[in-house]
């Protein structure tokens, strides 16, 4: 009975932590919004030139940079700042693809559509995760190779320019961090991460990619220039 107890005390206190640290995890996703959104807006009103291919290559170098401090810092208040700078910089950084879809008569509607369509996407993805008995464990090494490809093809398109490919990376990148938010989502589910500031990292990443990607097949279908 003593031994049955205490494993019935460890189960507890696992599931605990898990739903402590996946819910300081949303919290913080939520949050992280914030400088996104004024990163975002300070960038189209001064009209930022961030875009072109030596940009590119920086903003990888800087992103990076961001994405190694966080992670050293993952277990002190440190990361937290260093997390709400880095989504500033992604704010920052959304400033030629929202100066190109502003450009559009239904630019901001545009914008919403992505939105409220990335929203949804996290929403449903991340309740299936919470609830499905399924294993995604095993996606894991498979979406890391699939994002090296994507990225591989995003720095040749910059030189290349090729507008199919660049409609199917997006396709791709849509569906790769869709099936990323399952992974992530049930790492915290099953205590395979219990650190919130890293998972709020890993579950912005997909959405900010989500976003982005969505919110550039919009532009390519539907933008009005009317």
């Amino acid at each position: 009975m003593i031994n049955m107890q205490k494993t019935y005390d460890l189960t507890e206190n696992r599931r605990f932590v898990q739903h402590n640290v996946l819910r300081n995890t949303y919290w913080l996703l939520a949050l992280s919004m914030v400088p996104t959104v004024f990163g975002a807006a300070l960038g189209v009103a001064l009209h930022l030139p961030l875009g072109g291919g030596l940009m590119a290559l920086l903003f990888l170098a800087v992103a990076f940079g961001f994405i190694w401090g966080i992670e050293k810092n993952k277990d002190s208040g440190v990361g937290v700042a260093l997390l709400l700078g880095f989504t500033f910089f992604m704010g920052l950084m959304l400033t030629p693809l929202l100066s190109r879809i502003l450009g559009f008569s239904n630019g901001g509607f545009l914008i919403m559509t992505a939105f409220g369509g990335t929203a949804a996407v996290f929403a449903v993805l991340a309740s299936v995760a919470t609830v499905s008995k399924r294993d995604f464990s095993g996606l894991g090494t498979w979406l890391f190779a699939g994002v090296v490809i994507l990225m591989l093809a995003s720095i040749a398109n910059i030189f290349l320019q090729i507008p199919a490919l660049a409609i199917v990376m997006s396709v791709v990148a849509i569906a790769i961090f869709s099936a990323y938010i399952l992974y992530d989502v049930q790492q915290i589910i099953n205590g395979g991460e219990t650190n919130y500031i890293t998972a709020t990292l890993a579950l912005y990443l997909d959405v900010y990619n989500i976003f982005t990607n969505l919110l550039r097949l919009l532009g390519i279908f539907g933008g009005d220039r009317d």
